[in-house]
Protein backbone atom coordinates (compact mmCIF):
# COMPACT_ATOMS: atom_id res chain seq x y z
CA UNK A 1 0.00 0.00 0.00
CA UNK A 2 3.29 2.31 0.51
CA UNK A 3 3.90 2.74 -2.63
CA UNK A 4 0.53 3.50 -4.22
CA UNK A 5 0.19 5.87 -6.62
CA UNK A 6 -2.37 8.74 -5.53
CA UNK A 7 -2.92 11.60 -7.76
CA UNK A 8 -0.41 10.83 -10.64
CA UNK A 9 1.09 14.27 -11.20
CA UNK A 10 3.70 15.41 -14.14
CA UNK A 11 6.04 18.45 -14.50
CA UNK A 12 5.01 20.99 -16.81
CA UNK A 13 6.85 21.61 -19.94
CA UNK A 14 9.97 20.12 -21.49
CA UNK A 15 12.18 22.71 -19.60
CA UNK A 16 10.65 20.83 -15.78
CA UNK A 17 11.43 17.32 -17.27
CA UNK A 18 14.85 18.13 -18.62
CA UNK A 19 16.14 19.60 -15.40
CA UNK A 20 14.31 16.55 -13.66
CA UNK A 21 16.61 14.51 -15.86
CA UNK A 22 19.69 16.29 -14.74
CA UNK A 23 18.39 16.22 -11.29
CA UNK A 24 18.62 12.21 -10.78
CA UNK A 25 21.67 11.81 -13.55
CA UNK A 26 23.46 14.68 -11.45
CA UNK A 27 22.75 12.40 -8.12
CA UNK A 28 24.37 9.23 -9.76
CA UNK A 29 27.19 11.14 -10.63
CA UNK A 30 27.87 12.54 -7.60
CA UNK A 31 27.62 8.82 -5.17
CA UNK A 32 29.43 7.78 -8.40
CA UNK A 33 32.43 10.80 -7.48
CA UNK A 34 32.32 10.04 -3.18
CA UNK A 35 32.76 6.62 -3.57
CA UNK A 36 36.06 7.47 -4.50
CA UNK A 37 36.64 8.38 -0.70
CA UNK A 38 33.38 7.12 1.34
CA UNK A 39 32.56 3.68 1.65
CA UNK A 40 29.24 2.13 2.39
CA UNK A 41 27.15 4.46 4.48
CA UNK A 42 24.54 4.20 1.48
CA UNK A 43 21.07 5.61 3.82
CA UNK A 44 23.13 8.59 5.01
CA UNK A 45 24.51 10.05 1.20
CA UNK A 46 20.95 9.92 0.15
CA UNK A 47 20.19 11.64 3.40
CA UNK A 48 22.47 14.24 2.81
CA UNK A 49 21.97 14.36 -0.50
CA UNK A 50 18.01 15.17 -0.32
CA UNK A 51 19.15 17.76 2.17
CA UNK A 52 21.09 19.49 -0.83
CA UNK A 53 18.61 19.15 -3.33
CA UNK A 54 15.86 20.50 -1.20
CA UNK A 55 17.76 23.18 0.31
CA UNK A 56 17.56 22.22 3.89
CA UNK A 57 20.30 21.74 6.87
CA UNK A 58 20.84 18.51 8.60
CA UNK A 59 21.78 17.12 11.48
CA UNK A 60 24.70 14.53 11.96
CA UNK A 61 25.03 12.23 14.87
CA UNK A 62 27.43 9.48 15.76
CA UNK A 63 29.78 8.65 17.90
CA UNK A 64 33.51 9.58 16.93
CA UNK A 65 35.44 8.39 13.65
CA UNK A 66 32.84 7.73 11.41
CA UNK A 67 33.74 10.28 8.57
CA UNK A 68 31.10 12.88 9.79
CA UNK A 69 33.27 16.05 8.66
CA UNK A 70 35.03 13.64 5.95
CA UNK A 71 31.65 13.29 4.22
CA UNK A 72 30.62 17.44 4.13
CA UNK A 73 34.29 18.22 3.25
CA UNK A 74 33.87 15.63 0.07
CA UNK A 75 30.23 16.55 -0.61
CA UNK A 76 31.84 20.42 -0.95
CA UNK A 77 34.49 19.10 -3.28
CA UNK A 78 32.60 16.99 -5.61
CA UNK A 79 30.02 20.17 -6.01
CA UNK A 80 33.16 22.59 -6.02
CA UNK A 81 31.95 24.55 -3.05
CA UNK A 82 32.89 26.61 -1.03
CA UNK A 83 33.14 24.96 2.87
CA UNK A 84 33.99 26.18 6.17
CA UNK A 85 34.21 24.27 9.29
CA UNK A 86 33.63 25.47 12.91
CA UNK A 87 34.51 23.63 15.44
CA UNK A 88 32.33 24.69 18.46
CA UNK A 89 33.58 24.83 21.96
CA UNK A 90 32.21 26.53 25.17
CA UNK A 91 34.40 30.01 24.66
CA UNK A 92 33.32 30.52 20.51
CA UNK A 93 31.73 33.93 20.16
CA UNK A 94 29.08 35.03 18.24
CA UNK A 95 31.34 37.33 15.94
CA UNK A 96 33.37 34.06 15.35
CA UNK A 97 31.18 32.96 13.20
CA UNK A 98 29.36 35.71 11.35
CA UNK A 99 32.38 37.79 11.51
CA UNK A 100 32.63 41.30 12.76
CA UNK A 101 33.34 44.74 11.79
CA UNK A 102 37.61 46.09 12.37
CA UNK A 103 38.91 49.97 12.10
CA UNK A 104 41.07 49.65 9.23
CA UNK A 105 43.55 52.30 7.65
CA UNK A 106 43.02 53.33 3.89
CA UNK A 107 46.36 53.51 2.39
CA UNK A 108 45.33 56.06 0.13
CA UNK A 109 44.09 58.47 2.40
CA UNK A 110 45.55 57.55 5.63
CA UNK A 111 41.75 58.09 7.07
CA UNK A 112 40.23 55.09 9.36
CA UNK A 113 37.12 53.31 8.46
CA UNK A 114 35.01 50.19 9.98
CA UNK A 115 35.19 47.44 7.43
CA UNK A 116 33.21 44.17 7.75
CA UNK A 117 35.41 41.19 7.92
CA UNK A 118 32.73 37.77 7.44
CA UNK A 119 33.23 35.29 9.39
CA UNK A 120 33.36 31.32 8.38
CA UNK A 121 29.57 30.89 8.00
CA UNK A 122 30.52 33.26 4.36
CA UNK A 123 30.57 29.68 2.90
CA UNK A 124 28.27 27.52 0.61
CA UNK A 125 28.48 24.23 3.10
CA UNK A 126 29.13 25.12 6.77
CA UNK A 127 30.16 22.26 9.09
CA UNK A 128 29.45 23.28 12.67
CA UNK A 129 31.01 20.38 14.46
CA UNK A 130 29.93 19.02 18.01
CA UNK A 131 26.89 22.16 17.61
CA UNK A 132 26.01 21.58 21.50
CA UNK A 133 29.37 22.17 22.96
CA UNK A 134 28.84 25.81 22.68
CA UNK A 135 26.31 28.21 24.75
CA UNK A 136 22.83 28.67 23.43
CA UNK A 137 23.71 32.29 22.66
CA UNK A 138 26.28 31.46 20.03
CA UNK A 139 24.08 28.11 18.69
CA UNK A 140 21.49 31.20 18.10
CA UNK A 141 23.97 33.34 15.63
CA UNK A 142 23.49 30.37 13.04
CA UNK A 143 19.82 30.86 13.54
CA UNK A 144 19.07 33.53 10.95
CA UNK A 145 21.71 32.19 8.64
CA UNK A 146 19.79 28.66 8.66
CA UNK A 147 16.69 30.61 8.27
CA UNK A 148 16.97 33.86 6.22
CA UNK A 149 20.40 32.99 4.16
CA UNK A 150 21.64 36.23 5.90
CA UNK A 151 23.33 37.30 9.12
CA UNK A 152 22.95 40.74 10.84
CA UNK A 153 26.12 42.09 12.67
CA UNK A 154 25.78 45.72 14.19
CA UNK A 155 22.53 46.51 12.66
CA UNK A 156 23.27 46.00 8.86
CA UNK A 157 22.23 42.69 7.51
CA UNK A 158 24.22 40.60 5.22
CA UNK A 159 22.91 38.30 2.27
CA UNK A 160 25.22 34.56 2.19
CA UNK A 161 25.56 33.41 -0.95
CA UNK A 162 23.57 30.64 -2.75
CA UNK A 163 23.38 27.82 -2.25
CA UNK A 164 24.21 27.43 1.43
CA UNK A 165 23.64 24.70 4.00
CA UNK A 166 24.35 24.12 7.72
CA UNK A 167 25.20 20.46 8.62
CA UNK A 168 25.69 20.37 12.21
CA UNK A 169 27.36 17.36 14.10
CA UNK A 170 26.75 16.14 17.62
CA UNK A 171 28.56 13.54 19.61
CA UNK A 172 25.49 11.35 21.64
CA UNK A 173 27.86 9.56 23.86
CA UNK A 174 29.59 12.61 25.39
CA UNK A 175 27.10 14.69 26.91
CA UNK A 176 28.87 16.36 30.06
CA UNK A 177 29.94 19.95 29.14
CA UNK A 178 27.38 20.69 26.64
CA UNK A 179 24.02 22.47 25.64
CA UNK A 180 21.19 20.62 24.65
CA UNK A 181 19.93 22.06 20.97
CA UNK A 182 16.72 24.62 22.21
CA UNK A 183 13.31 22.28 20.42
CA UNK A 184 13.03 25.91 18.27
CA UNK A 185 16.94 25.12 16.93
CA UNK A 186 16.43 21.41 16.66
CA UNK A 187 13.44 21.98 14.50
CA UNK A 188 15.13 23.83 12.10
CA UNK A 189 17.13 20.80 10.32
CA UNK A 190 15.32 18.86 8.13
CA UNK A 191 16.55 15.64 8.89
CA UNK A 192 18.54 13.87 11.85
CA UNK A 193 20.76 11.67 10.06
CA UNK A 194 22.29 9.16 12.38
CA UNK A 195 25.37 7.62 11.19
CA UNK A 196 26.45 4.09 12.60
CA UNK A 197 29.14 1.82 12.59
CA UNK A 198 30.14 0.46 9.16
CA UNK A 199 29.82 -3.72 8.43
CA UNK A 200 33.41 -5.10 8.44
CA UNK A 201 33.81 -6.15 4.95
CA UNK A 202 33.83 -1.91 4.80
CA UNK A 203 35.14 -1.18 7.58
CA UNK A 204 37.94 -3.69 6.07
CA UNK A 205 38.05 -1.15 2.62
CA UNK A 206 38.02 2.18 5.23
CA UNK A 207 41.33 0.69 6.73
CA UNK A 208 42.80 -0.39 3.51
CA UNK A 209 42.03 2.59 1.39
CA UNK A 210 43.08 5.36 4.30
CA UNK A 211 46.05 3.50 5.26
CA UNK A 212 47.33 3.56 1.47
CA UNK A 213 48.36 6.59 -0.89
CA UNK A 214 44.84 8.28 -1.38
CA UNK A 215 44.75 11.83 -3.76
CA UNK A 216 41.49 11.06 -5.34
CA UNK A 217 40.67 13.84 -7.79
CA UNK A 218 36.98 14.80 -8.69
CA UNK A 219 34.93 16.03 -11.72
CA UNK A 220 32.38 18.17 -10.88
CA UNK A 221 28.91 16.81 -12.36
CA UNK A 222 26.90 19.29 -10.60
CA UNK A 223 27.75 22.67 -9.60
CA UNK A 224 26.04 25.53 -7.08
CA UNK A 225 24.06 26.62 -9.63
CA UNK A 226 22.54 23.29 -10.49
CA UNK A 227 21.67 22.78 -6.97
CA UNK A 228 19.99 25.87 -6.74
CA UNK A 229 18.05 25.00 -10.02
CA UNK A 230 16.95 21.92 -8.78
CA UNK A 231 15.56 23.15 -5.56
CA UNK A 232 13.24 25.31 -7.32
CA UNK A 233 12.22 22.37 -9.57
CA UNK A 234 10.98 20.84 -6.42
CA UNK A 235 9.31 23.16 -5.19
CA UNK A 236 7.39 23.12 -8.63
CA UNK A 237 6.60 19.07 -8.71
CA UNK A 238 3.18 18.77 -7.58
CA UNK A 239 1.79 16.49 -4.73
CA UNK A 240 -1.60 14.85 -4.65
CA UNK A 241 -3.93 16.10 -1.46
CA UNK A 242 -4.06 12.60 -0.73
CA UNK A 243 -0.55 12.40 0.43
CA UNK A 244 -0.36 15.71 1.80
CA UNK A 245 -3.12 14.78 3.98
CA UNK A 246 -0.95 11.89 5.08
CA UNK A 247 2.41 14.09 5.86
CA UNK A 248 0.21 16.62 7.46
CA UNK A 249 -1.93 13.66 9.80
CA UNK A 250 1.41 12.08 10.98
CA UNK A 251 2.57 15.01 12.43
CA UNK A 252 -0.34 16.11 14.04
CA UNK A 253 -0.87 12.25 15.58
CA UNK A 254 2.57 13.00 16.81
CA UNK A 255 1.75 15.85 19.35
CA UNK A 256 -0.14 14.44 22.62
CA UNK A 257 -3.53 15.84 23.59
CA UNK A 258 -7.69 15.31 22.98
CA UNK A 259 -7.85 12.38 20.20
CA UNK A 260 -3.95 11.07 20.38
CA UNK A 261 -3.00 7.56 20.08
CA UNK A 262 -2.49 5.90 23.56
CA UNK A 263 1.09 5.38 23.39
CA UNK A 264 1.37 9.23 22.42
CA UNK A 265 -0.74 10.36 25.51
CA UNK A 266 1.98 7.67 27.53
CA UNK A 267 5.34 8.50 26.44
CA UNK A 268 5.48 11.82 23.72
CA UNK A 269 6.17 15.17 25.65
CA UNK A 270 6.15 17.01 22.94
CA UNK A 271 5.05 16.04 18.94
CA UNK A 272 6.22 17.32 15.79
CA UNK A 273 5.48 20.94 14.53
CA UNK A 274 4.19 21.73 11.00
CA UNK A 275 7.39 21.90 9.64
CA UNK A 276 7.68 18.24 10.17
CA UNK A 277 4.98 17.56 7.66
CA UNK A 278 6.49 20.48 4.95
CA UNK A 279 9.98 18.63 5.22
CA UNK A 280 8.21 15.52 4.63
CA UNK A 281 6.55 16.92 2.01
CA UNK A 282 9.88 18.63 0.47
CA UNK A 283 12.14 15.63 0.87
CA UNK A 284 9.50 13.37 -0.73
CA UNK A 285 9.15 15.40 -3.67
CA UNK A 286 12.96 15.47 -4.47
CA UNK A 287 13.26 11.41 -3.33
CA UNK A 288 10.40 11.26 -6.12
CA UNK A 289 12.36 13.06 -8.92
CA UNK A 290 15.80 11.41 -8.24
CA UNK A 291 14.18 7.74 -8.14
CA UNK A 292 13.04 8.89 -12.16
CA UNK A 293 9.46 9.38 -11.00
CA UNK A 294 6.70 11.91 -12.23
CA UNK A 295 4.82 11.34 -8.89
CA UNK A 296 4.86 11.26 -5.30
CA UNK A 297 3.79 8.34 -3.44
CA UNK A 298 3.25 7.23 0.30
CA UNK A 299 6.51 5.18 0.23
CA UNK A 300 8.13 8.73 -0.32
CA UNK A 301 7.22 10.31 3.14
CA UNK A 302 7.25 7.02 4.74
CA UNK A 303 10.79 6.61 3.35
CA UNK A 304 11.50 9.63 5.17
CA UNK A 305 9.64 9.36 8.67
CA UNK A 306 12.25 8.64 10.34
CA UNK A 307 15.43 11.37 9.51
CA UNK A 308 12.52 14.23 9.68
CA UNK A 309 10.53 13.04 13.15
CA UNK A 310 13.27 11.62 15.44
CA UNK A 311 14.49 15.05 16.42
CA UNK A 312 10.65 16.79 16.88
CA UNK A 313 9.76 14.05 19.01
CA UNK A 314 10.09 14.64 22.78
CA UNK A 315 9.99 11.60 24.85
CA UNK A 316 8.68 12.71 28.32
CA UNK A 317 9.84 10.63 31.84
CA UNK A 318 7.97 7.59 31.40
CA UNK A 319 9.20 6.87 28.09
CA UNK A 320 12.67 7.18 29.60
CA UNK A 321 12.05 4.91 32.66
CA UNK A 322 10.79 1.90 30.24
CA UNK A 323 13.53 2.21 27.76
CA UNK A 324 11.32 3.06 24.75
CA UNK A 325 13.18 5.22 21.81
CA UNK A 326 11.84 8.02 19.47
CA UNK A 327 12.45 5.39 16.44
CA UNK A 328 10.18 2.90 18.27
CA UNK A 329 7.41 5.66 18.74
CA UNK A 330 7.74 6.58 14.79
CA UNK A 331 7.27 3.10 13.93
CA UNK A 332 4.37 2.95 16.10
CA UNK A 333 3.22 6.27 13.91
CA UNK A 334 3.59 4.98 11.09
CA UNK A 335 1.11 2.11 12.00
CA UNK A 336 -1.51 4.22 13.46
CA UNK A 337 -2.26 6.89 10.89
CA UNK A 338 -4.17 5.02 7.86
CA UNK A 339 -2.67 6.02 4.40
CA UNK A 340 -5.60 7.67 3.12
CA UNK A 341 -7.82 6.16 0.23
CA UNK A 342 -7.59 7.49 -3.03
CA UNK A 343 -11.47 6.56 -4.11
CA UNK A 344 -10.15 5.08 -7.27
Amino acid sequence: MADDVIGTVHLEGTDDVALADRMKSGREQIIAELRKLIVGQDEVIEQVLLTLFVGGNSLLMGVPGLAKTLLIHTIAQVLDLRFSRIQFTPDLMPSDITGTDLIQEDATTGRREMVFAPGPVFSNIVLADEINRTPPKTQAALLEAMQEHRVTVQGRTYTLDEPFYVFATQNPIELEGTYPLPEAQLDRFMFEIVIEHMSRSEEMEVVRSTTGILDPTFSHAVTGPDLVAFQKLVRRVPVSDEVLEYAVDLARTSRPGEGAPDFVKKWVAYGASVRAAQYLVLGAKARAVTMGRDHVTFGDIQALAYPVLRHRILTNFHAESEGRTTGELITLLLGAVAVPSSGM
